[in-house]
């Protein structure tokens, strides 16, 4: 079995439901937003969930636990990943899941404390 081919359930964190199993043609990380029946989620973990068949471990599922959540406006290419923000701000936290600690909630543009990366 091809992992692209395998099942990939979507469940939401809080509360804990499942919103669908879905067949992806890629594999969305931690960070990443998945579009699921009209509603965008970012993607919180990824679990592989295995099957012992014929004396061997298989890659049975893939479980993505999500939230919902609006699509950043602001990112940045920071070490060959997106992350949200400012990535030459001192205070950027280089994440795909917190822009930084002085003004988690953007936005960077006209921040009063941004400060250049040293």
């Amino acid at each position: 079995m091809e992992q692209e081919s395998l099942p990939t359930e979507v469940i939401l964190s809080h509360p804990r439901q499942t919103i669908g199993s879905l067949k992806l043609d890629w594999n969305p990380q931690p960070g990443t937003y998945l579009d699921v029946a009209g509603e965008t989620y970012a993607v919180l973990e990824r679990h592989h969930c295995y099957q012992y068949k014929r004396g061997k471990y298989r890659l049975h599922k893939i479980a993505l636990y999500v939230q919902a959540a609006p699509r950043p406006e602001e990112r940045s290419w920071f070490q060959g990943r997106w992350v949200l923000g400012n990535a030459n701000c001192a205070y950027s936290a280089h994440s795909e899941l917190v822009r930084c600690a002085v003004n988690p909630d953007g936005p960077c543009q006209d921040c009063r404390f941004f400060e250049p990366a040293t």
